[in-house]
């Protein structure tokens, strides 16, 4: 999967987060910000990269802005935000 497109998909409401995808030279990037960084930043990196490898992302900047939001959602906001960088509904 190639991301051509930056794209947006969750909130900042409480236990959720806001995923913002863009297009990168090479490979997988992802930054963490969050209320619960020093906690389960490496956490939430770790979900981030296995859900955009899974999907067969390549190039792409993926920022979290997290406000307490368990895994199974940052791999639907992931997952979301990627299939919207690719020009996809989701």
């Amino acid at each position: 999967m190639v991301v051509t497109r930056r794209a947006i998909a969750g909130t900042l409401e409480s236990n959720d987060v806001m995923v913002s995808v863009s297009p990168a030279d090479k490979g997988l990037e992802v930054r963490v910000k969050s209320i619960v960084q020093k906690q389960f930043g490496r956490r939430m990196e770790e979900v981030a990269l296995e859900t955009a490898r899974a999907l067969g992302a390549e190039g792409a900047l993926i920022e979290l802005d997290d406000r307490g939001a368990v895994d199974f959602t940052i791999r639907a906001r992931v997952e979301t935000a990627l299939l919207r960088a690719k020009g996809e509904k989701a």
